[in-house]
């Protein structure tokens, strides 16, 4: 059983011995629909945040620094957990109607989130907790 539509999808990684590039996002890739908001997101080890349920939105999350873990619960209580690492570049696609909370598994990790049109607080529902997991 798995959270449905939730996706990751592979990046190119540009390898380079004076450091690496990774192409978040063009206009081309198939999985973008469009522009809303990009915001970055710090998590400090030991700390967790969310849970977090867009209802419109696709979120097209990438760890930019550090290592992130993530569950994922869909409305048929169905759970998924996902790594995202910034030496792998790849993008977690989140989509409407998903809950997800995260959590740093390195001292300090960073998230990049594209969203599809700018944040509204009535366009997201925030809880402390969703089935058995409690985030203070």
């Amino acid at each position: 059983m798995t959270v449905k539509s939730v996706k990751i999808i592979k990046n190119k990684v540009f390898r380079n011995k004076k450091g690496n590039l990774v192409k978040y996002i063009s206009k081309k890739n198939k999985f973008f629909i469009k522009f809303g908001e990009i915001y970055f997101n710090e998590i400090k080890k030991g700390n967790k945040k969310g849970w977090n349920l867009h209802k419109k939105n696709n979120c097209l999350i990438i760890c930019v620094y550090g290592k992130v873990e993530f569950i994922l619960i869909d409305k048929r209580k169905r759970e998924k957990k996902i790594t995202l690492s910034s030496n792998t570049g790849k993008i977690l696609k989140i989509p409407p109607k998903v809950w997800f909370a995260f959590k740093s598994i390195k001292k300090i990790s960073i998230l990049a989130n594209l969203i599809e049109r700018p944040h509204q607080d009535s366009e997201v529902i925030k809880k402390n907790k969703i089935k058995n997991y409690l985030i203070k």
